[in-house]
């Protein structure tokens, strides 16, 4: 449904809808989102040495994330259910510089998603990266109740009539 405002979830007297992207031609789109991770030193050394008794965190994290994205329309209210070509997650510790002697570290998770469709991946690389996260966190969380998930964000996105975001590189 679209309006002389453009594409709207709503109805015209208020009622809920999901946007009908019919009349839109299937284009290549692209989208990278990222989240991170902070935690304590020593739950990054459990991580990297593979000690975390549920299994090889960051594995299993990546293939949470795109499980994730492929059940983003049941998870997003009026997201629509959209064909993924490609579903890749990157996981790696950032250098702070201040982990080891009780310092922190932080896990940089990026997910990226393809399609050729009539909408974009946005929420898709969104929710992959969030579920990584959330993923980390679960099989972390006896080791480590105090880790934080923040900077959920999209990164970089293409396609379609909006064109090319760009996140910038500071925020």
């Amino acid at each position: 449904m679209s309006s002389e405002a453009g594409f709207t979830h709503f109805t015209q007297d208020g009622r809920p809808v999901m946007v009908d992207v019919s009349d839109k031609p299937s284009t290549k789109r692209v989208a990278v989102a990222q989240a991170r991770v902070r935690m304590q030193s020593t739950t990054h050394d459990a991580i990297v040495h593979q000690a975390v008794r549920k299994g090889d965190v960051l594995a299993i994290a990546q293939l949470a994330g795109i499980m994730a994205a492929k059940k983003t329309s049941e998870l997003i209210p009026l997201c629509h259910q959209v064909p993924l070509h490609h579903v890749a997650l990157d996981l790696a510790f950032e250098d702070t510089g201040t982990s080891g002697n009780g310092g922190e570290a932080v896990l940089v998770i990026e997910a990226q998603v393809d399609t050729a469709y009539q909408t974009g991946v946005e929420m898709e690389a969104l929710t992959a990266a969030s579920v990584a996260a959330l993923t980390v966190y679960d099989m972390c969380k006896a080791l480590d109740r105090a880790m934080v998930v923040e900077q959920v964000r999209l990164l970089y996105k293409d396609g379609g009539k909006s064109g090319v975001f760009q996140a910038p590189q500071n925020a």
